[in-house]
């Protein structure tokens, strides 16, 4: 059985997250400047070359700016930054995945209206393909990706590029956390039968429809997956408190 890898963290690695962290926590607030680099350094505990490189890192994910002879100042990344923060803002905090999923659903409900109004016949035929491989996939986490999938070719059959930019940047938003989000596809039967009134719509250029089907499918998928998120909080913080 193929299993994924774990990836090897480095000092900057880990460097990063901590920082990061800092920054997303409030302790270091936007317009702030962060302390020399050798004060900074000594106190994580690295080198001057390992801080560049986490710092360079942050800067370009948009949450500081470095400016020589001035030093380095905590952007305010709800006023400057993009839609790349997001997974680590749902990593940090998870309260970002309401927010998230509630444009998701938006969005969502957009794209399955005009993939019924543009999409083309073989977009359809590969919509219903799609679809078959939710009901075929072996487990819990096969079946998310197969549904993923069946995202994006509805995205694409809007032939708007930008719909599909825009499915790629919310599935991203949350893949920090995909493993604790598989609920709704444990069983592909189930999974199948919750997207399939979506795929339907489209193939049947049923426009109106398919924005309905997709509110019912992606409130229902979001109400599960947030259910039993807080499930293995409370679990989580019980086995802590022991």
């Amino acid at each position: 059985m193929a299993v994924d890898s774990i990836p090897r963290q480095t000092v900057v690695d880990l460097l990063e997250v901590r920082l990061r962290e800092a920054i997303l926590n409030g302790t270091h607030e936007p317009g702030s400047l962060l302390p020399p680099e050798r004060e900074l350094a000594a106190g994580y505990g690295v080198t001057r070359t390992t801080l560049k490189h986490a710092l360079t890192r942050l800067e370009k994910s948009g949450l500081l700016s470095t400016r020589h002879g001035i030093g380095t100042r905590i952007l305010d990344y709800l006023r400057l930054g993009g839609a790349e923060l997001l997974p680590m803002l749902a990593a940090q905090d998870p309260g970002w995945l309401r927010e998230i999923f509630e444009a998701r659903r938006h969005i969502g409900m957009l794209i399955a209206g005009r993939a019924a109004v543009r999409r083309t016949a073989r977009q359809a035929q590969r919509l219903e393909e799609l679809l078959q491989l939710v009901a075929d996939a072996p487990d819990a986490a096969a079946i998310q990706l197969a549904d993923v999938e069946v995202h994006r070719e509805l995205a694409r059959a809007t032939g708007n590029r930008v719909y599909v930019l825009l499915t790629n940047t919310l599935f991203n938003a949350y893949l920090p956390v995909r493993a604790a989000l598989r609920a709704p596809f444990e069983d592909p039967a189930q999974a199948w039968n919750r997207l399939a009134p979506v795929v339907r719509a489209v193939v049947d250029r049923q426009s109106e429809d398919a924005q309905r089907a997709a509110e019912v499918y992606l409130r229902g998928t979001e109400k599960i997956m947030l259910s039993s998120l807080e499930h293995d909080r409370r679990r989580s913080a019980d086995n802590n408190s022991c």
